[in-house]
């Protein structure tokens, strides 16, 4: 994409609405506009994020079993008066009437639909296990909505919801969703510690949040340091083994980590001192198990194996791709602007043109931008008429991991300049070693 063609109203001076990094950050690259409270029109930048995050998101739920359908964001009230919540809710809950004076609602969560979809289908055992799950935009009225897209009204939401017969196989469903969540935040190059957490309005005895380290982050969280140093579960791991999911659950919950809603004291304080890590923390995914909280109330029900109605067994599982985009940014940023991983990145390489104009440079650009589009590579190639130091800042500031610099002094010997983003490191190359370096990689 040649950023002349591209539509990135960046911002020079920092809204004074935004107190957070992430926030100041997404308004200047112009990769959001408020449109209201707590409601964000997605410009091209930060769709291409977002679209980076589903992507991964749908992937890992994929290889986990989970099956995507999409549910609408007006739900009937009366689905939420079976389950018992539609009064209980509060009101983050936007209820609103049709032009029939019909009570209907924009959903904040979707236990209830799902629910409904899958009593209208389902009627043995046989069916079971059943994991589905959507990519959705929700809303919830906050009081307060504030720190950007991180705690906004409208936002994006992946639910999964899983089904099953027993106590024991919803263990199991709910042990594939904490590892595919540990394998999703690793991909994006985040390291999520999962924390027993209150199960809240959702309901349910068991419950986790994963959260990532920041110094900007919300709230203290408190945990081993050893959770620093574990790797997520290989790609090849079979979902399908009680056993392996079992025990990658084990080996995440076996020391300490808590929220501070969660937080024990004494048993923290029970770890040796320089075991202890107190921190700052983002909650980017929240898991339930909640029985048959709502299979019971709306009448979900299976034929068991000796013919006799069993309630299914219900898990929910939750990841905000909208809170995902600024939680990456509050954990990957400088002085400069965002520093995005590669996974994540709006494009893969940054190309900038330091003399438009210029005969040299301009057949330079050229050739590099065909020879890395040709190999699959999304680049935005920086064919503006402006000066070296405001091209500089614009690829900082929007957090290109990789940067390809083409000057006329570095050209007359032959060469371009190559930056990464995230060391700063730079090298000195020939046009053709700029090219197999990043090429040789996509092919």
């Amino acid at each position: 994409m040649r950023l002349s063609r591209f539509f990135l109203p960046i911002l020079r001076e920092t809204p004074k609405e935004a107190e957070i990094v992430s926030h100041r950050l997404m308004l200047r690259a112009g990769m959001v506009r408020q449109e209201a409270a707590g409601i964000y029109a997605w410009l091209p930048l930060g769709l291409k994020v977002l679209n980076k995050i589903n992507a991964i998101i749908r992937e890992e739920q994929n290889r986990a079993g989970a099956i995507e359908l999409l549910m609408p964001v007006i739900q009937s009230a009366d689905l939420w008066r079976e389950s018992g919540r539609y009064d209980d809710y509060g009101k983050e809950m936007l209820r609103i009437k049709d032009r029939h004076e019909r009570d209907m609602l924009f959903g904040p969560t979707n236990e209830e639909m799902i629910t409904e979809i899958f009593r209208g289908y389902v009627r043995s055992y046989k069916d079971l296990p059943l994991n589905l799950y959507h990519i959705q935009w929700k809303f919830r009225d906050e009081v307060r909505p504030r720190f950007g897209v991180m705690r906004s009204r409208e936002f994006l939401m992946k639910d999964a919801y899983s089904f099953d017969l027993d106590a024991a196989s919803a263990r199991h469903s709910y042990n594939k969703m904490f590892t595919a969540y540990l394998r999703t935040f690793a991909r994006m190059g985040l390291k999520a510690i999962p924390m027993r957490a209150d199960t809240g309005p959702i309901g349910g005895n068991l419950s986790h949040e994963f959260i990532i380290l920041a110094s900007t982050g919300e709230s203290e969280v408190f945990c081993h340091k050893d959770f620093l140093e574990l790797d997520a579960p290989a790609q090849n791991i079979d979902f399908d083994s009680r056993d392996a999911m079992q025990g990658v659950f084990d080996s995440w919950t076996a020391k300490y980590a808590a929220t501070s809603e969660m937080h024990d004291a004494a048993a923290y304080e029970a770890m040796p001192e320089a075991d202890r890590v107190s921190a700052r923390g983002i909650e980017v995914g929240h898991i339930f198990n909640f029985g048959t909280k709502y299979s019971e109330p709306m009448n979900a029900v299976v034929n068991g194996p000796d013919g006799q109605q069993v309630a299914v067994q219900m898990g929910s599982y939750g990841i905000g791709p909208s809170r995902l985009v600024a939680a990456l940014i509050e954990a990957n940023h400088d002085e400069n602007g965002i520093i995005w991983p590669d996974a994540v990145a709006p494009f893969d390489l940054g190309l900038a043109n330091l003399k438009v104009g210029d005969a040299a440079t301009d057949a330079a650009c050229t050739k590099l931008y065909e020879a890395f589009t040709n190999a699959g590579l999304d680049v935005l190639y920086d064919d503006r008429d402006d000066r070296p130091g405001a091209k500089f800042a614009t690829m900082d500031l929007i957090g290109l991991p990789k940067q390809v610099i083409v000057g006329p002094k570095a050209l007359a010997d032959g060469q371009v300049e190559v930056k990464d983003r995230r060391t700063s490191a730079r090298e000195m190359l020939s046009l053709d070693e700029a090219m197999n370096k990043f090429t040789a990689k996509k092919d």
